[in-house]
């Protein structure tokens, strides 16, 4: 009793006195252990001074940590492993009890079955006390979604490897930019000048490795300028943008055009002059502006490549644009620092000559490339389908045929040097890209074209979508005998009423959503209203496949080329399943009075476009913005398995299991 008497004075105490206190911080996240086994970590920082109770306390003591789990709707409470406790005299109840200090972490191991998704749900009861009061009991909620994460766990090993593939793909294109005649003649003369001008040998190294750093600052300086000014979420909505697309694209053309040798691309003279007037002043303010000096002169040089590599990091987080910085930098700062280590190393370069040249026109050849593709981006994305399938193609077959033809000295531009002969690596270069030339040829027809890596438009936006030749035929039959396994379905059904709907009613809806199918990616047809396509599967009697996508979803188109042309998923996916995609960047305005504001990632989000109701869709209701992205559910909405990403799910046979698991969950 007389705890009881400490324990509501100690209460009293604080509410009177209205102090809002709370010395104990929670922090909740998961590891996988394995395939079938996730570990919960709920770790509490504690104030000094006070302390946490343990599970293990008396009745007649102060209230236990304790833990009630919700894992699909079920409530239950589990015991959580804990580390050793301190176990004293409390004054506080006049009794030993078991408490943690500073910092602790419990641990769960869940075994979950092979394919099963998880939500788990819950909250802490605890209570703390330093050596003179205690606070009133508290609690905290908790969530977990296995295995696929939300907002409350962050899942960073996709986001790693992802980052991974930016930063090697940074320090690719920091390489080429070595190689350009901007850049390249620096190296010596940098060089040179550090080794000459320094007093002492160890000087110069040191000097060459501050303007090596410098360059990576400045670069980075740039990175973290982009990540502030735009952000994540601005940089997702301008990637899917038609004017920013556009506008990419006309950049890449204007330096495509200047590599050729059209005209000349040059910062502001002020600006360099200003620059290199600074790097006189010595020492290592000096330096910097030496490799400020050297970032603006190459600028014509490096760019396109700068800026592709800030495009590639729009579609990520804020930090991704930093990283994509940090790779090209570090790759362009490099050869200045090893050269000036080294300078015997000098000797072993290659004289700058007409080589440089042929590197420049073949990036401009690449670069005029990839400018349709933006341009075909904002093609699909504004629906216009003015850029078709076959266009693309051909006139990536047109690039790279002069791109051949220039590498074997039938094509010269105005600053080419004369080629005498053919060195190894130029002719096997002219074979590499004349195969490849060759091997695009079919794709105008409707072939496969696997390695332009999902860059051409889909099928469904090509002048003969359903094929030439006999395709179209073998097509027909597919969806004949489709038609015909409905059909016993429905006869199956004779007696049995749907939402209390007759079979004629039945057949004659079906009838009517089948007619608001199109054809979609594989001759596959597809729902693209999420609503439609539910009703549908309710009517036939078969599970629903959500695919979130977008037009401009490279990806998407990759998994589409090489994935679902596999015969059995291409079956599954026609006549097992129904299937509606869901295009994210998808540009029709809703009807005004379906537009409606809400909140994404903690921002408010104005729906008004189609693709922003199928955004906001998948965001809330599955915690990922990222395509392509696939979700199984039954007739009734409720998820079959896990939901699919790309990068686990992105091969024929592990998207074959995963659509199989599926049917078989469905049909038991």
């Amino acid at each position: 009793m007389r705890n009881f008497f400490t324990l509501l004075f100690t209460i009293i105490t604080i509410v009177v006195s209205a102090q809002i206190f709370t010395p104990v911080s929670w922090e909740f996240s998961q590891n996988q252990l394995s395939e079938n086994e996730v570990e919960l970590i709920f770790k509490a920082s504690i104030e000094e001074h006070w302390h946490l109770y343990s599970q293990d306390i008396a009745d007649d003591g102060p209230v236990p940590t304790s833990f009630t789990f919700i894992i699909d709707g079920d409530t239950s409470v589990k015991v959580l492993e804990e580390p050793k406790a301190i176990e004293e005299y409390d004054p506080n109840f006049e009794m030993v009890l078991k408490y943690f200090s500073n910092e602790v972490e419990f641990k769960y191991n869940l075994e979950i079955e092979e394919g099963n998704s998880l939500q788990i749900d819950g909250y802490v009861d605890f209570m703390v006390c330093d050596e003179s009061q205690c606070l009133p009991p508290d609690y905290a909620e908790f969530s977990f979604s296995i295995p696929e994460g939300d907002s409350n766990i962050s899942n960073s090993e996709d986001t790693d490897e992802s980052r991974l593939w930016l930063f090697l793909s940074a320090l690719g294109a920091g390489l080429l930019a070595i190689l350009m005649p901007c850049t390249f003649p620096m190296i010596p003369m940098t060089v040179s000048f550090f080794t000459k001008q320094s007093k002492t040998r160890s000087q110069g190294i040191r000097n060459a490795i501050f303007y090596g750093v410098s360059i990576i600052l400045i670069y980075i300086i740039v990175g973290v300028g982009v990540a502030s000014v735009f952000g994540s979420d601005a940089a997702n909505l301008m990637a899917n943008n038609v004017y920013f697309n556009i506008g990419f694209a006309i950049l890449l053309l204007v330096f495509g055009a200047s590599f050729l040798g059209a005209f000349e691309l040059t910062l502001p003279n002020s600006w360099v002059n200003k620059s290199d007037q600074a790097a006189d002043k010595g020492g290592y303010i000096g330096i910097f502006f030496m490799a400020l000096t050297l970032v603006l002169v190459s600028f014509s040089c490096t760019g396109p490549l700068v800026g592709i590599v800030l495009v590639k990091a729009a579609s990520g987080e804020i930090l991704d644009p930093v990283i994509g910085m940090f790779g090209f930098s570090l790759s362009l700062s490099i050869p200045f620092v090893l050269f000036a280590l080294f300078p015997n190393w000098l000797n072993s370069l290659p004289k700058s000559g007409g080589w440089l040249n042929s590197i420049k026109v073949i990036l401009g050849l690449l670069e005029i490339a990839f400018a349709f593709y933006y341009l075909s981006k904002a093609d699909l994305i504004d629906g216009t389908a003015f850029l078709t399938r076959e266009m693309f193609i051909a006139i990536w077959i047109m690039i790279f045929s002069c791109l051949t033809l220039y590498l074997l000295g039938f094509i010269k531009f105005s600053h080419d040097s004369e080629v005498k002969h053919l060195s190894v690596s130029r002719f096997s270069l002219a074979v590499v890209t004349g195969i490849y030339t060759i091997y695009m040829i079919p794709g105008l027809w409707g072939g496969p074209v696997s390695l332009m890596f999902g860059m051409p438009p889909d099928v469904m936006f090509s002048e003969s979508p359903n094929g030439v030749g006999n395709s179209y035929y073998q097509d027909n039959e597919d969806e004949i005998m489709s038609e015909i396994k409905e059909l016993k379905l429905l006869i199956s059904q004779a007696n049995i009423s749907v939402d209390n709907l007759s079979l004629e009613e039945i057949t004659e809806r079906k009838e009517e959503l089948k007619e608001k199918r199109e054809m979609g990616p594989q001759r596959i047809k597809v729902f693209h209203d999420y609503d439609d396509a539910v009703e549908y599967a309710k009517l036939v009697k078969k599970p629903l496949v959500i695919d979130f996508t977008g037009y401009a979803c490279v990806n998407c188109r990759q998994m589409e080329s090489n994935v679902w042309s596999d015969q059995e998923i291409k079956r599954i996916l026609k006549d097992d399943v129904v299937l509606v995609s869901l295009h994210v960047d998808a540009t029709k305005k809703l009807p005004k009075e379906e537009r409606y504001e809400t909140t994404m990632a903690g921002r408010t989000k104005k729906v008004i476009t189609e693709g922003d109701k199928w955004m906001v869709f998948q965001a809330n209701t599955y915690g990922t913005n990222s395509q392509p992205y696939y979700v199984f559910l039954d007739n009734k909405e409720n998820p079959l398995i896990e939901n699919a990403n790309y990068q686990d799910y992105g091969t024929v046979s592990l998207f074959k299991k995963w659509l199989e698991r599926g049917l078989e969950t469905y049909q038991n």
